[in-house]
Protein backbone atom coordinates (compact mmCIF):
# COMPACT_ATOMS: atom_id res chain seq x y z
CA UNK A 1 0.00 0.00 0.00
CA UNK A 2 1.44 3.39 -1.12
CA UNK A 3 0.02 6.37 1.28
CA UNK A 4 0.28 10.02 0.64
CA UNK A 5 0.28 12.08 3.64
CA UNK A 6 -0.60 15.80 3.40
CA UNK A 7 0.25 18.57 6.80
CA UNK A 8 2.58 15.84 8.46
CA UNK A 9 4.06 18.33 10.90
CA UNK A 10 0.64 19.21 12.28
CA UNK A 11 -0.39 17.82 15.35
CA UNK A 12 -2.37 14.79 13.97
CA UNK A 13 0.21 14.70 11.27
CA UNK A 14 2.92 14.34 13.41
CA UNK A 15 1.65 11.01 14.51
CA UNK A 16 0.01 10.11 11.74
CA UNK A 17 3.55 9.69 10.01
CA UNK A 18 3.85 6.93 13.15
CA UNK A 19 0.53 5.32 12.60
CA UNK A 20 0.58 4.86 9.19
CA UNK A 21 3.96 3.88 8.61
CA UNK A 22 3.64 0.09 9.21
CA UNK A 23 0.64 0.14 6.88
CA UNK A 24 2.55 0.26 3.96
CA UNK A 25 5.10 2.73 1.90
CA UNK A 26 4.65 6.39 2.95
CA UNK A 27 5.16 9.60 1.57
CA UNK A 28 4.55 12.75 4.11
CA UNK A 29 4.47 16.39 3.06
CA UNK A 30 4.08 19.75 4.59
CA UNK A 31 3.38 22.72 2.74
CA UNK A 32 6.69 23.13 0.88
CA UNK A 33 6.64 19.81 -0.16
CA UNK A 34 9.80 18.15 -1.29
CA UNK A 35 11.07 18.25 -4.86
CA UNK A 36 8.30 18.10 -7.35
CA UNK A 37 5.71 16.82 -4.95
CA UNK A 38 3.79 20.01 -3.07
CA UNK A 39 1.99 19.82 -0.28
CA UNK A 40 -0.04 22.79 -0.52
CA UNK A 41 -3.49 23.13 -0.56
CA UNK A 42 -3.69 26.58 -1.87
CA UNK A 43 -2.27 25.23 -5.33
CA UNK A 44 -4.61 23.48 -6.62
CA UNK A 45 -2.56 22.22 -9.74
CA UNK A 46 0.01 21.12 -8.06
CA UNK A 47 -1.57 18.99 -5.68
CA UNK A 48 -3.17 17.55 -9.02
CA UNK A 49 0.53 17.22 -10.21
CA UNK A 50 1.71 14.93 -6.73
CA UNK A 51 -0.91 13.03 -6.26
CA UNK A 52 -0.48 12.15 -10.43
CA UNK A 53 3.26 11.46 -9.26
CA UNK A 54 3.02 9.17 -6.38
CA UNK A 55 -0.02 7.44 -7.70
CA UNK A 56 -0.99 6.29 -3.82
CA UNK A 57 -3.53 3.66 -2.76
CA UNK A 58 -4.59 5.89 -0.03
CA UNK A 59 -3.99 9.78 0.87
CA UNK A 60 -4.60 11.21 4.07
CA UNK A 61 -5.34 15.28 4.24
CA UNK A 62 -4.25 16.25 7.76
CA UNK A 63 -3.58 19.76 6.61
CA UNK A 64 -6.02 22.54 7.33
CA UNK A 65 -6.28 26.27 8.20
CA UNK A 66 -7.00 26.00 11.89
CA UNK A 67 -6.77 30.07 12.99
CA UNK A 68 -10.64 30.00 13.73
CA UNK A 69 -10.21 33.69 14.61
CA UNK A 70 -8.30 35.11 11.69
CA UNK A 71 -10.17 33.11 8.90
CA UNK A 72 -13.10 35.58 9.42
CA UNK A 73 -10.96 38.79 7.98
CA UNK A 74 -8.98 36.09 5.37
CA UNK A 75 -12.42 33.68 4.25
CA UNK A 76 -10.63 33.39 1.01
CA UNK A 77 -7.04 31.79 2.26
CA UNK A 78 -9.34 29.57 4.47
CA UNK A 79 -11.79 28.42 1.84
CA UNK A 80 -8.90 27.45 -0.58
CA UNK A 81 -7.48 25.61 1.82
CA UNK A 82 -9.84 23.75 3.97
CA UNK A 83 -12.60 23.52 1.19
CA UNK A 84 -10.97 23.61 -2.56
CA UNK A 85 -8.20 22.02 -1.89
CA UNK A 86 -9.65 18.99 -0.50
CA UNK A 87 -12.25 19.20 -3.26
CA UNK A 88 -8.88 19.09 -5.38
CA UNK A 89 -7.58 15.79 -3.43
CA UNK A 90 -10.77 14.24 -3.76
CA UNK A 91 -11.29 14.40 -7.32
CA UNK A 92 -7.70 13.06 -8.22
CA UNK A 93 -8.47 10.29 -5.59
CA UNK A 94 -11.17 9.60 -7.55
CA UNK A 95 -9.26 9.72 -10.61
CA UNK A 96 -6.72 7.50 -9.79
CA UNK A 97 -8.96 5.16 -7.39
CA UNK A 98 -7.36 6.09 -4.06
CA UNK A 99 -9.44 6.00 -0.59
CA UNK A 100 -9.11 9.80 0.68
CA UNK A 101 -9.07 10.25 4.67
CA UNK A 102 -10.17 13.73 5.28
CA UNK A 103 -10.52 15.40 8.83
CA UNK A 104 -13.16 18.07 9.75
CA UNK A 105 -14.66 19.67 12.88
CA UNK A 106 -17.82 19.68 15.36
CA UNK A 107 -18.06 23.66 13.88
CA UNK A 108 -20.17 22.37 11.15
CA UNK A 109 -22.97 22.09 13.65
CA UNK A 110 -24.28 25.92 15.58
CA UNK A 111 -23.46 24.07 18.78
CA UNK A 112 -27.42 24.29 20.06
CA UNK A 113 -28.99 21.81 22.72
CA UNK A 114 -26.94 19.73 24.90
CA UNK A 115 -27.23 15.87 23.19
CA UNK A 116 -24.37 14.67 21.13
CA UNK A 117 -24.49 15.27 17.48
CA UNK A 118 -24.87 12.58 15.39
CA UNK A 119 -23.26 12.46 11.57
CA UNK A 120 -26.95 12.97 9.86
CA UNK A 121 -27.60 15.63 11.76
CA UNK A 122 -28.21 19.32 10.41
CA UNK A 123 -25.27 21.57 9.97
CA UNK A 124 -25.59 24.74 10.58
CA UNK A 125 -21.78 26.55 11.03
CA UNK A 126 -21.51 29.75 12.85
CA UNK A 127 -18.34 31.38 11.69
CA UNK A 128 -16.17 31.50 8.42
CA UNK A 129 -13.54 27.92 9.40
CA UNK A 130 -16.67 26.24 10.01
CA UNK A 131 -18.07 27.05 6.84
CA UNK A 132 -15.29 26.29 4.94
CA UNK A 133 -14.75 23.02 6.54
CA UNK A 134 -18.28 22.01 6.10
CA UNK A 135 -17.53 23.54 2.23
CA UNK A 136 -14.86 21.03 2.45
CA UNK A 137 -16.81 18.19 2.99
CA UNK A 138 -19.24 18.73 0.70
CA UNK A 139 -16.97 18.54 -1.99
CA UNK A 140 -15.02 15.58 -0.76
CA UNK A 141 -18.71 14.00 -1.16
CA UNK A 142 -19.43 15.06 -4.68
CA UNK A 143 -16.27 14.05 -6.60
CA UNK A 144 -17.49 10.71 -5.85
CA UNK A 145 -13.97 9.06 -4.70
CA UNK A 146 -14.22 6.49 -2.01
CA UNK A 147 -13.22 8.81 1.31
CA UNK A 148 -13.04 8.58 5.43
CA UNK A 149 -14.31 12.36 6.61
CA UNK A 150 -13.78 12.21 10.43
CA UNK A 151 -15.24 15.09 12.43
CA UNK A 152 -13.44 15.87 15.84
CA UNK A 153 -12.76 18.55 18.29
CA UNK A 154 -10.81 19.91 20.80
CA UNK A 155 -7.52 18.37 19.80
CA UNK A 156 -4.55 18.42 21.27
CA UNK A 157 -0.69 16.74 21.47
CA UNK A 158 2.25 16.88 24.01
CA UNK A 159 4.17 18.40 20.62
CA UNK A 160 3.21 22.23 19.83
CA UNK A 161 0.68 24.45 22.27
CA UNK A 162 -2.21 22.90 23.41
CA UNK A 163 -5.00 24.42 26.28
CA UNK A 164 -3.39 22.44 29.09
CA UNK A 165 0.51 23.85 28.25
CA UNK A 166 -1.61 27.46 28.33
CA UNK A 167 -3.16 26.67 31.62
CA UNK A 168 -0.23 25.62 33.24
CA UNK A 169 1.72 28.87 32.00
CA UNK A 170 -0.96 31.01 33.45
CA UNK A 171 -1.19 29.28 36.71
CA UNK A 172 2.69 29.59 36.97
CA UNK A 173 2.18 33.45 36.69
CA UNK A 174 -1.46 34.38 38.02
CA UNK A 175 -3.26 33.60 41.29
CA UNK A 176 -6.41 33.46 39.60
CA UNK A 177 -7.90 32.31 36.16
CA UNK A 178 -10.78 32.57 34.43
CA UNK A 179 -12.02 30.03 32.45
CA UNK A 180 -15.42 29.40 30.23
CA UNK A 181 -17.69 26.67 31.24
CA UNK A 182 -20.50 26.64 29.38
CA UNK A 183 -18.57 24.80 25.93
CA UNK A 184 -18.69 21.67 26.33
CA UNK A 185 -17.13 19.13 24.55
CA UNK A 186 -14.46 16.03 24.56
CA UNK A 187 -10.45 16.85 24.58
CA UNK A 188 -9.16 14.59 21.75
CA UNK A 189 -5.33 13.75 21.30
CA UNK A 190 -3.56 13.53 18.34
CA UNK A 191 -2.09 10.37 19.04
CA UNK A 192 -5.69 9.00 19.33
CA UNK A 193 -6.76 10.34 16.00
CA UNK A 194 -4.07 8.58 14.87
CA UNK A 195 -4.24 5.33 15.91
CA UNK A 196 -8.09 5.49 14.63
CA UNK A 197 -7.33 6.36 11.65
CA UNK A 198 -4.33 3.93 10.90
CA UNK A 199 -7.37 0.80 12.08
CA UNK A 200 -9.86 2.19 9.67
CA UNK A 201 -7.83 2.30 6.17
CA UNK A 202 -7.28 -1.11 6.46
CA UNK A 203 -10.76 -2.17 6.89
CA UNK A 204 -12.10 0.71 4.68
CA UNK A 205 -9.89 -0.64 2.43
CA UNK A 206 -11.24 -4.07 2.68
CA UNK A 207 -14.94 -3.35 2.94
CA UNK A 208 -15.75 -0.40 0.50
CA UNK A 209 -19.17 0.23 2.08
CA UNK A 210 -17.35 1.64 4.97
CA UNK A 211 -17.11 5.17 2.81
CA UNK A 212 -18.95 8.01 4.50
CA UNK A 213 -18.34 10.69 7.59
CA UNK A 214 -17.87 9.62 11.34
CA UNK A 215 -17.16 11.71 14.58
CA UNK A 216 -14.14 10.86 16.00
CA UNK A 217 -13.68 12.11 19.66
CA UNK A 218 -12.53 10.79 22.91
CA UNK A 219 -15.15 9.43 25.60
CA UNK A 220 -16.88 11.60 27.95
CA UNK A 221 -17.43 15.27 27.97
CA UNK A 222 -16.24 18.19 29.93
CA UNK A 223 -15.77 22.08 29.89
CA UNK A 224 -12.52 23.93 29.60
CA UNK A 225 -13.41 25.19 33.14
CA UNK A 226 -13.36 21.40 34.19
CA UNK A 227 -10.14 20.51 32.13
CA UNK A 228 -8.67 23.57 33.11
CA UNK A 229 -8.79 21.74 36.54
CA UNK A 230 -8.12 18.54 35.87
CA UNK A 231 -4.67 20.00 34.19
CA UNK A 232 -4.29 21.55 37.22
CA UNK A 233 -4.66 18.94 40.22
CA UNK A 234 -2.60 16.83 37.87
CA UNK A 235 -0.01 19.35 37.75
CA UNK A 236 0.16 19.88 41.59
CA UNK A 237 -0.35 15.96 42.66
CA UNK A 238 3.10 15.56 40.19
CA UNK A 239 4.31 18.39 42.34
CA UNK A 240 4.41 21.70 39.75
CA UNK A 241 4.49 24.42 41.64
CA UNK A 242 2.01 26.91 40.85
CA UNK A 243 0.67 30.49 41.93
CA UNK A 244 -3.12 29.82 40.92
CA UNK A 245 -5.10 27.73 44.19
CA UNK A 246 -7.57 25.48 42.52
CA UNK A 247 -10.43 27.50 44.25
CA UNK A 248 -9.22 30.87 42.55
CA UNK A 249 -10.05 28.97 39.26
CA UNK A 250 -13.32 30.65 38.47
CA UNK A 251 -15.82 29.45 35.76
CA UNK A 252 -17.06 32.43 33.04
CA UNK A 253 -19.62 32.19 30.49
CA UNK A 254 -18.36 32.61 26.37
CA UNK A 255 -19.90 35.84 25.83
CA UNK A 256 -17.60 37.10 29.07
CA UNK A 257 -14.53 36.32 26.45
CA UNK A 258 -14.46 38.45 23.26
CA UNK A 259 -13.50 36.95 20.23
CA UNK A 260 -13.90 37.31 16.54
CA UNK A 261 -15.25 33.86 15.88
CA UNK A 262 -18.28 32.37 17.66
CA UNK A 263 -17.42 28.77 19.20
CA UNK A 264 -20.33 26.43 19.35
CA UNK A 265 -21.23 25.93 22.79
CA UNK A 266 -22.01 22.24 22.50
CA UNK A 267 -19.42 20.37 21.00
CA UNK A 268 -20.57 16.92 21.90
CA UNK A 269 -20.31 14.00 19.12
CA UNK A 270 -22.11 10.72 19.38
CA UNK A 271 -19.13 8.25 17.99
CA UNK A 272 -21.60 4.99 18.22
CA UNK A 273 -21.03 4.63 14.11
CA UNK A 274 -17.63 4.74 14.23
CA UNK A 275 -17.65 2.34 17.17
CA UNK A 276 -19.94 -0.31 15.65
CA UNK A 277 -18.46 0.07 12.03
CA UNK A 278 -14.69 -0.22 13.09
CA UNK A 279 -14.98 -2.53 16.15
CA UNK A 280 -13.59 -0.10 18.32
CA UNK A 281 -14.01 0.98 21.80
CA UNK A 282 -12.81 4.81 22.54
CA UNK A 283 -10.75 5.79 25.82
CA UNK A 284 -12.45 8.36 28.09
CA UNK A 285 -10.80 11.51 27.69
CA UNK A 286 -9.18 12.02 31.12
CA UNK A 287 -6.84 9.16 30.62
CA UNK A 288 -5.31 10.62 26.90
CA UNK A 289 -5.11 13.76 28.86
CA UNK A 290 -3.22 12.43 31.86
CA UNK A 291 -1.05 10.48 29.53
CA UNK A 292 -0.10 13.68 27.66
CA UNK A 293 0.68 15.73 31.03
CA UNK A 294 2.72 13.01 32.52
CA UNK A 295 4.88 13.41 29.13
CA UNK A 296 5.21 16.73 29.10
CA UNK A 297 5.67 17.48 32.66
CA UNK A 298 8.68 15.59 32.50
CA UNK A 299 10.51 17.30 30.00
Amino acid sequence: MKILLLGKNGQVGWELQRSLAPLGELVALDRRGHGELSGDLANGPAIMATVKRVKPDVIVNAAAYTAVDKAESEPEVARGINADGPGVLARAAAEYGALLVHYSTDYVFDGSGDQPWKEGDKTHPLSVYGRTKLDGEQQVHAAGCPHLIFRTSWVYAARGGNFAKTMLRLARERETLSVIDDQIGAPTGAELIADVTAHAIVHARMAPALSGTYHLVAAGETSWYAYARFVLEKAREAGVELKTPLQAVAPIPSSAYKVAAQRPLNSRLDTTLLQQSFGLSLPGWEAGVDRMLTEILER
